[in-house]
C-alpha cells in the first residue's frame, strides 16, 4: 500500500520539528516546507534551521521565497489598519494566506494527501476543534481557514497538554533546536515595538485632544495610532480615577478616555465572516464566543446576519471590544465555528 504523504510547514522551530517526527513515525511520507517571509537574520536563522530538522529526520524540504507577497499582504494590511484607527491581528490572515492556503495548494501540485503544522489544534470529523492544552490553544487563529480544506489537515499535536512534553519529545528525537525559545508574538515587529514600525513606514504622529466621555479636554495625544481600546498606561494625563481609551474618534483626531466601567459593550459588529461549517448549522448551535485569542468563552444571547454583518449580543457585558479584533465562534463542544472581524 502506498504511503499517505503530508507537506507540513516548517518554521525551524519546536512545534513542527516535533510534529513532523511524530507523523514520520506514524508511517506517512514527510515533506517540509518554509515559507520565506522576511529578510532578516532571523528568518536566515529559521529556514537553517528547518534544514537541518530535515536533514536529521531524513526527509525533503523546499524553501519558497514569498517575501514580495507576505510585505503586501500581512505587513502592509497591518500598517493600514493603525492608520484608519483599528488593531489588526496579522496571525490570522498569515494563517489564511500563507500557512494553510499556500500549503494546500503546493499539496496539490505534489499529489500530497495531507498538509499539517505545529499549531495547537485539533481535527475532530473533519470540524476545527479547540486544543486539549487550553492555555496554548491557537483555534482562535485559524478562524479565518478555508472549511473546504479541513479534511486534508493533520495537527500532530493535538494531544498534548503543555509545551513541556513538546520539549520532551524534541530531546527524545534529538532535535538540535529542542531548547529553542518560542517565536515573538508578531514575526516581523522587531522588540513587539509596533509603534515604532508603523513611524518607520511612514506614520506621522498627527497629535490632537484626549477628551473625556463627558466632553472634558484633558489633555493631548501623540497620534491615534498610539492607542489601541482599554489601554490606560501611556496615557500621560491626571485624574481622580484611573482612565482607559474607550474609543479612537478618527474623524475628528479626538482620544476618548473613561473610567473603566465604560469599557464594557454588550453588542458589536463584524464583518467578513467565515464559516467552518455550514451556515445552517451555524446558527442550529448554542454559541460561545472569543473577542481576543486569550479571552473567555462568552456565550451568545442573540445573532443576526444582515448584509454580510453580524449583529452580535453578549448574555453579559464584555470588557474592552476592540475594532479589527476577531470574533471567534465556539459550541458546548469547543468545536471552532468560524470567525469574523469586529468592526465596531
Amino acid at each position: 500500500m502506498k504511503k499517505k504523504t503530508v507537506i507540513i510547514g516548517m518554521s525551524g522551530g519546536v512545534d513542527s520539528a516535533v510534529a513532523a517526527c511524530i507523523l514520520k513515525d506514524k508511517g506517512y511520507n514527510i515533506i517540509g516546507v518554509t515559507l520565506e517571509l522576511l529578510n532578516n537574520e532571523e528568518t536566515a536563522k529559521a529556514i537553517k534551521d528547518a534544514k537541518k530538522i530535515c536533514q536529521k529526520i531524513n526527509i525533503q524540504h523546499y524553501t519558497y521565497d514569498l517575501k514580495k507577497e507576505f510585505k503586501k499582504e500581512i505587513i502592509q494590511t497591518f500598517i493600514t489598519a493603525y492608520q484608519q484607527g483599528r488593531t489588526p491581528n496579522p496571525c490570522v490572515l498569515c494563517n489564511k494566506l500563507f500557512k494553510f492556503d499556500f500549503l494546500y495548494k503546493k499539496a496539490q501540485e505534489l499529489n500530497a494527501d495531507y498538509i499539517a503544522t505545529g499549531h495547537y489544534a485539533r481535527i475532530k470529523n473533519n470540524h476545527l476543534m479547540m486544543s486539549l492544552a487550553d492555555d496554548k490553544d491557537q483555534s482562535y487563529f485559524l478562524c479565518q481557514i478555508k472549511k473546504e480544506i479541513l479534511p486534508n489537515i493533520l495537527f500532530p499535536l493535538n494531544k498534548f497538554e503543555n509545551k513541556e512534553q513538546i520539549r520532551q519529545l524534541a530531546r527524545k528525537y534529538q532535535l538540535p533546536i529542542s531548547e529553542k525559545k518560542d517565536s515573538q508574538e508578531i514575526c516581523f515587529i522587531p522588540n513587539d515595538d509596533y509603534k515604532t514600525f508603523i513611524k518607520k513606514n511612514g506614520q506621522k504622529e498627527i497629535k490632537g485632544n484626549i477628551i473625556l466621555t463627558n466632553g472634558t479636554i484633558l489633555g493631548t495625544h501623540t497620534g491615534l495610532f498610539n492607542y489601541t481600546i482599554g489601554q490606560r498606561k501611556g496615557l500621560n494625563i491626571s485624574y481622580k480615577e484611573p482612565l482607559y481609551v474607550i474609543n479612537l474618534d478618527m474623524k475628528n483626531n479626538n482620544l476618548i478616555v473613561g473610567t473603566n466601567d465604560k469599557l464594557y459593550n454588550q453588542e458589536l459588529t463584524a464583518i467578513d465572516m467565515n464559516y467552518l461549517i455550514e451556515k445552517d448549522e451555524f446558527y442550529e448551535n448554542k454559541l460561545f464566543a472569543k473577542i481576543r485569542s486569550r479571552g473567555n468563552l462568552e456565550e451568545i444571547d442573540s445573532i443576526v446576519e444582515e448584509k454580510n454583518k453580524l449583529k452580535v449580543r453578549f448574555k453579559n457585558k464584555i470588557r474592552a471590544i476592540t475594532p479589527g479584533q476577531l470574533i471567534v465562534f465556539y459550541n458546548e463542544k469547543k468545536e471552532c465555528l468560524g470567525g469574523a472581524y469586529i468592526e465596531k
